[in-house]
């Protein structure tokens, strides 16, 4: 299944929703209240969807019977249900996850290009990584203004998954049951500001947390789709070149990996997310570096091949 939020000019509230076929989306709140009209009853359904992961183990057979019932429909009774993605806009599926954990150096050649851009100062031996702040979570199309003063604006295509129910020391062999499912991140950074981190010895509060710099969806694919998510392959282009690209065999830690590191002592709760890395070949280490960081009127696509893609255009910060 593939899920998130939208929102549309008629109804601006962010709503559940399921991506049924590619280009069609079904509104999970207005098929449930026409079916209700009719004197169908189905039991409630979350309105958002960290609420719905919450809830997933008890909501789950209402949602698989309400997208039969919408699946039996003739095409003049889905007005108002099932949308053209160009007629609706599909928003960040978790805007407020209570933790979102990203996990740093988790690709063998990424940790040399860091190394050798005077980006790392270490070689971790466990999972490490810092916290993106809720602020600059924006979703699919949403623009993300080049902060004044900044010229090494990068781009770092990654998978991310999100946690399905609560997880406390939790063990590798069993961690793949706590998560729900994967989405795509762009974990926009401002090489400059990374650097002088890096320098300081602090996390990267500032590098990595600038407005909207935290691009997450457009949807969650749940784990019995996405199929393998040890072999996904992920491309990043700008204005439609090709940049670069990874495929997730590479991560040093895996995501049970990850589970087990941080419930050791960190309490996961459902929807909150984990990024998992990006892989060498990112901006800043080309030679040709400043003619490939991101400028105001550039358009980023991440793209989970076969599956989904990530857009957002970057503009020019306005005072």
């Amino acid at each position: 299944m593939r899920i998130g939020m939208i929102s549309s000019s008629s109804n601006p509230t962010p709503r559940l929703a399921i991506q049924i076929q590619t280009g069609k989306v079904l509104d999970v709140q207005a098929a449930r209240e026409k079916f209700i009209s009719e004197g169908i009853q189905i039991q409630p359904i979350s309105s958002s969807l960290k609420s719905h992961i919450a809830n997933a183990d008890r909501e789950r057979e209402s949602l698989g019977e309400l997208i039969e019932k919408v699946s039996a429909l003739v095409s003049t009774d889905l007005t108002h249900l099932v949308f053209d993605e160009d007629q609706i806009k599909i928003e960040t599926p978790i805007p407020n996850p209570e933790k979102f954990l990203c996990v740093g150096k988790n690709y063998g050649a990424h940790l040399k290009e860091l190394a050798s851009n005077a980006l790392l100062n270490e070689v971790p031996n466990e999972c490490t990584g810092f916290i993106k702040l809720n602020s600059v979570i924006v979703g699919n199309n949403d623009e993300v203004p080049r902060p004044h003063g900044i010229v090494e604006f990068d781009y770092e295509p990654e998978v991310a998954f999100v946690i399905g129910k609560p997880a406390y020391r939790v063990k590798r062999e069993n961690a793949l049951d706590y998560i729900f499912g994967f989405t795509l991140f762009n974990d926009l950074t401002a090489r400059e500001i990374q650097r002088q981190e890096v320098v300081s010895g602090t996390k990267f509060w500032t590098s990595k947390n600038m407005r909207n710099c935290g691009p997450v969806g457009p949807w969650i694919v749940t784990t019995d789709e996405i199929g393998d998510f040890h072999n996904l392959n992920v491309h990043c282009r700008v204005n439609g070149e090709h940049r670069m690209s990874l495929n997730t065999s590479g991560q040093i830690n895996k995501p049970a990996d990850i589970v087990e590191h941080f419930s050791r002592y960190i309490p996961l709760c459902p929807g909150d997310l984990f990024a998992t890395g990006s892989d060498a070949g990112t901006a800043f280490s080309q030679p040709n570096s400043m003619d490939l960081y991101l400028r105001p009127g550039d358009v980023v696509d991440i793209t989970l091949e076969g599956i989904m893609t990530l857009s957002n255009p970057i503009t020019e910060e306005m005072d």
